[in-house]
């Protein structure tokens, strides 16, 4: 069969509602699309809420009756929805932005809004435009253009004007060679601010910008033993280009991409990883380092003005034990010019293993500690900051399963302590948590009937405060008809108890009852009830009788549906001779 460029064109076209959301087309090829297909739902949501104390808060009965309507014309979707709720008429109308994306062999296009895979430290947004890439077994070659981000220019004397921002417009390109763990890619962003896309209000007291990044990605591997990689870009930004310019010849010698101004700065960032990698046991040691301003106009955020060195390492023993670890120091203030200097550690320890085919149990521990140096400034007692936190954690399960029945038991304990190591304000605002839970899951196979059971236990203590949580749930649940139908209850008991200068207790139990339907895969019919019973917080040591209550109740459905289907005469033969 002879291979045409239309039967590898791929088409996106994306629809946005005003007042309902509405997700991304999925790509489809045009010469494999149906003329026209047009498919919708049409449901109702219906809720009713009464509490004893009142419905000042919330509405006490809710009708809604929406429908959803999708068009889809040779790939291209066009959604609208109505949505009736409570005397309240909303219609929603799509605003198209328009994705096509030709390939051919070894060639991808992209027209309207698309991405390109950039380094991190060069390009992570979007753009709306045109790009073009290249990518075989080890060459790599791409370009764009378009535009980064529109302006907002609203009239200063709106009530609640946006905050004004530039259309900015953008090029990138794109080189690498390699694959595995021996590459190297080259990158490219120059993005510029058009002021005309400002009014003169707002270019007045706004200043344009523009941006230039260069980005180089490699790696180097030897006999799959050791690799290294580096991944490091360079910034170049003015924050005015209105700015007188840089007449310095040396400064000047590539004008043509990047015009230097006595606003311009020079950032670098970027990380360097060497690895180990032997059986059964791997290691790496990274560098990270990111100077302060580093921006490019293509990352959405980036932190700055701080450094890192971090080492992990993993290994498994005994085909059964797996063991991993960390650790990794970073501090700030690498300009030298703030105050005092934030140096943090992290360090953290896992361990996890099986015992037969139905015990497993894992146990870790992490830790941090913040601590502070001079800077400009000296550092004392009254302004040091240090503090130590650490967690440790552990979680056995258990689990048995037959052709009848299902067993598992899981637990999970947790201890975590936040220490204030300042000696003016040592232990105010230290805490210490503890967790405890438990979870029982017990299931018969030939009714589809599942029961839990659960217990979670918590407890926090700081200065002068204890807070102590215990709540209790048992559910079942099962499935009738295929699993065309499904039922579930459960019901919920919670203690709360806080001490310290006064002590509060509060008592509350739930149930909840819900059931579904669904009938020829067009109809689903859904339902549920809950009802809380509680009492108030009260200061005193007796606790007060569950005299308050909520209720809440919902009814829904929804069908689906094929108005019109106008499928190719290829697929329906296709079909017919099948």
């Amino acid at each position: 069969m002879k291979r045409t460029f239309a039967h590898t064109i791929i088409v996106a076209a994306a629809a946005t509602v005003v007042t309902l959301p509405a997700r991304g087309q999925n790509i489809t090829q045009i010469a494999n699309s149906d003329p026209l297909v047009i498919t919708g739902a049409i449901g109702t949501q219906n809720t009713y809420y009464h509490s004893s104390k009142g419905s000042g808060y919330r509405s006490p009965l809710s009708n809604s009756v929406y429908l959803n309507l999708n068009i889809s014309l040779y790939g291209f979707s066009m959604p609208f929805s109505v949505r009736y709720s409570n005397d309240n008429m909303a219609f929603s109308y799509p605003q198209l932005s328009f994705n096509l994306h030709p390939s051919y062999k070894n060639w991808q296009g992209h027209l309207g809004q698309s991405s390109m895979n950039f380094s991190s430290y060069v390009m992570d947004t979007s753009f709306d435009g045109v790009g073009l890439e290249y990518t075989s077994e080890k060459l790599r070659v791409g370009a764009f253009y378009g535009v980064l981000r529109k302006a907002i220019s609203d009239d200063p004397n709106d009530i609640a004007p946006r905050s004004p921002q530039y259309k900015r417009l953008g090029w990138g390109f794109k080189v690498g060679y390699g694959s595995g763990g021996n590459f190297i890619d080259l990158y490219l962003l120059r993005a510029y601010d058009r002021e005309r896309s400002l009014s003169d209000y707002w270019q007045q007291r706004i200043a344009p910008q523009e941006n230039v990044v260069v980005g180089l990605n490699g790696g180097l591997s030897f006999n799959n033993t050791i690799g290294l990689t580096a991944n490091i870009a360079s910034s170049f930004f003015t924050l005015d280009t209105n700015a007188p310019r840089v007449e310095d010849e040396k400064y000047r010698r590539f004008d043509k991409v990047f015009d230097p101004k006595y606003t311009s700065l020079a950032r670098l960032a970027g990380d360097v990883s060497l690895n180990f990698m032997l059986p059964g046991v791997n290691a790496s040691v990274i560098y990270k380092m990111i100077q302060p301003d580093y921006t490019s106009f293509g990352v959405q955020y980036m932190s700055n003005n701080y450094q890192s060195l971090g080492v992990t390492a993993g290994a498994t023993l005994f085909k059964r034990l797996a063991l991993t670890g960390n650790f990794s120091y970073q501090s700030d203030n690498l300009s030298k010019r703030q105050l005092f200097t934030t140096k943090g550690y992290v360090y953290s320890a896992n361990a996890s293993t099986s015992i037969g085919s139905h015990f497993s149990v894992n146990l870790g521990y992490s830790g941090y500690l913040q601590d502070q140096a001079d800077g400009t400034l000296a550092v004392t007692d009254s302004t040091r900051i240090r503090r130590a936190a650490g967690t440790f954690m552990i979680t056995p399960t258990y689990n048995v399963e037959s052709e009848t029945f299902s067993h598992t038991v899981s637990l999970s304990g947790s201890y975590t302590r936040n220490k204030d190591h300042n000696k003016l304000s040592k232990g105010q605002s230290d805490v210490d948590a503890t967790s405890v839970a438990a979870a029982y899951d017990f299931g018969v196979k030939p009714w589809d009937v599942n029961f839990t059971a659960n217990y979670v236990y918590t407890n926090t203590k700081g200065f002068q405060s204890n807070y102590t949580n215990n709540i209790i749930t048992f559910g079942a649940s099962r499935a009738f008809f295929d699993s065309a139908m499904s039922l579930s209850a459960y019901v919920s008991y919670i203690n709360n108890v806080m001490k310290g200068r006064y002590e509060q207790k509060n008592n509350s139990l739930a149930f909840d009852v819900s059931a579904s339907y669904t009938l020829k895969k067009s109809h689903v019919f859904s339902a549920s009830v809950g009802m809380s019973k509680y009492a108030d917080v009260n200061i005193s040591d007796d606790i007060e009788p569950l005299n308050s209550t909520d209720i809440s109740a919902s009814l829904n459905y929804v069908y689906t549906f094929t108005l019109l289907e106008m499928k190719k005469k290829a697929k329906k033969q296709k079909s017919n001779d099948m």
